[in-house]
């Protein structure tokens, strides 16, 4: 286990030190949240267009449900973990870019998880009308998430288990919430 969280900080290193101050402001838009308002207005008007006011409801529970459970697992093992966030692990003093800091802890990255749970959510429920959305998604949602390790506040690891318990989450949800959608429509 040692050597992995060796081999993790020496790839947060490299991916970390890519970077330089005049991209510093592009990167920490990209990690924050009003930037993406407009895509989730677009997101939400893609799933009125396509599936009703009726069942969007269903579809909005369903995302806010999601994203609750999405972002409450990282802060629970964010504590139970406890591994530093590289801004807070004093073995890597002087050798990184420091952007950012969050809190004391970091594994693993709500906000990769987050986006992994949309993008996944979303091209599940938008693939058969949108082909390209998923590319466009998860293209998305890798650029948030390496802006993470861009500003110094995750390591690789907490960004690849974010990214996959999005992934799993999105899914599940997604099921779910087209298990609704598909009952809804046969009552009608």
């Amino acid at each position: 286990m040692h050597e992995i969280i060796q081999e993790d900080k020496q790839a947060f290193l490299f991916l970390n030190n890519l970077g330089s101050e005049p991209f510093d402001r592009f990167w920490t838009m990209v990690s924050g949240t009003w930037l993406w308002i407009p895509l989730y207005v677009i997101f939400l008007y893609l799933l009125y267009k396509n599936y009703k006011l009726r069942n969007l409801l269903f579809i909005l529970i369903f995302i806010a449900l999601g994203v609750t459970v999405s972002d409450q697992l990282a802060g629970i093992f964010k504590t139970g973990i406890a591994r530093l966030r590289p801004c807070h692990d004093p073995s890597l003093g002087h050798l990184m870019r420091e952007v950012q800091c969050g809190g004391q802890f970091g594994f693993y990255s709500a906000h990769a998880s987050n986006t992994f749970f949309i993008a996944t959510f979303m091209s599940m429920l938008l693939f058969r009308k949108y082909r390209f959305l998923p590319y466009l998604l998860f293209f998305w949602a890798a650029m948030v998430s390496y802006s993470r390790i861009y500003l110094g506040v995750h390591f690789p690891m907490d960004v690849l288990m974010g990214a996959g318990m999005g992934f799993f989450l999105g899914g599940f949800f997604a099921t779910l919430a087209m298990k609704v959608i598909h009952k809804q429509s046969k009552i009608k």
